[in-house]
């Protein structure tokens, strides 16, 4: 567990505020989702534009968001919100679990929080001198220093590779080893793994540190960020009414990649060319924006550079039987 204050003075400058939220609200008393609450700038601004008839349900899987969110001076007291301690991949269970069963708009800011950045208690950065843990829900889970004490040399490899599109996960991979296996063992915290990949690393762009890719890499494995969200779209999907939006900002290409094909695939016709004649498919989606930080924010908030906001809405089409079946299965 952690050990810093879930109410550190760790500050957070939320991505492209306003544009998500409008990109997201086009019903004021319709009943919202925001699955990735950090420290709660969307939920903040969402229930400013919302009707009294409104309704927002959060979602996070840090403990200390929730705990932002529902103590001390910074917490959410009003009756139109509430939130749920669960990855956002679960949105559809919990929310059925509150009597819940379609949702005028889904709102998911990916990735890692200011907040969680720079506690050096949470190991997600290599800037501070921590534990190496790098797990977004501190309760459970593997922590990336235990992944590397546990895993083999191919395994570490391909996470690297996989997930931090590395050119050099083999050899960083081989020296996380060669560490293991000598007398001063796995290793144990943030500083550790940034001067061993350091090493590893001949070549790096300018201005990036060598160790970025590794822990991004690390990160995405430990909280399975990828399969979350693939199974998180999938529920958004399943829970948007008819004109209800869906809008996620991702902050790498692994994630823009799935967000971008996921509404592709259900907002475009493909031509199967062993079935030219088949009937279209009923496309559940309207892509309606794709959206960068302004200079201005970029300016103001280097972190925002990389994002990107893709927005869609619900049409009216049945959804895709695979999609049907998952609905069923709760």
């Amino acid at each position: 567990m952690d050990t810093a204050s879930p109410s550190a003075n760790f500050s957070h400058t939320t991505v492209l505020l306003n544009e998500a939220v409008d990109g997201v609200l086009n019903a004021p008393d319709g009943i919202y989702v925001d699955g990735t609450f950090g420290r709660g700038g969307h939920s903040r601004l969402l229930l400013s534009k919302l009707g009294p008839a409104g309704r927002l349900i959060a979602i996070d899987r840090d403990p200390e968001a929730i705990a932002a969110a529902t103590d001390g001076p910074d917490r959410i007291a009003d009756p139109r919100f509430s939130i749920v301690h669960s990855a956002f991949a679960d949105m559809r269970v919990q929310l059925n679990r509150l009597g819940i069963e379609q949702v005028q708009g889904v709102l998911l800011d990916l990735g890692v929080s200011s907040p969680q950045i720079d506690n050096p208690e949470r190991g997600f950065s290599f800037r501070f001198s921590g534990p190496l843990d790098m797990r977004m829900d501190t309760s459970r889970g593997e922590s990336a220093a235990d992944f590397l004490a546990r895993a083999d040399e191919r395994q570490i490899a391909e996470v690297i590779k996989d997930y931090g599109e590395e050119r050099f996960a083999s050899q960083i991979a081989k020296a996380l080893v060669a560490r293991r296996e000598s007398d001063a063992g796995p290793v144990r915290s943030t500083d550790e793994l940034a001067e061993l990949v350091a090493r590893a690393v001949k070549t790096r762009e300018a201005g990036q540190n060598p160790a970025t890719r590794t822990f991004q890499a690390l990160r995405i494995h430990v909280n399975a960020e990828l399969e979350e969200l693939e199974q998180g779209l999938v529920a958004a999907l399943s829970l948007l009414s008819t004109g209800g939006r869906l809008a996620v900002i991702s902050f790498h290409s692994l994630e823009d990649r799935i967000v971008k094909n996921f509404i592709g695939g259900h907002s475009k016709q493909t031509v199967d060319r062993r079935a030219m004649f088949a009937p279209e498919k009923a496309l559940a989606l309207t892509a309606l924006a794709r959206i960068k930080p302004s200079e201005a924010e970029v300016a103001a908030n280097p972190r925002s550079r990389s994002a990107v906001l893709r927005v869609a809405e619900r049409t009216d089409a049945p959804l895709p039987a695979e999609h049907q079946k998952r609905r069923r299965g709760g």
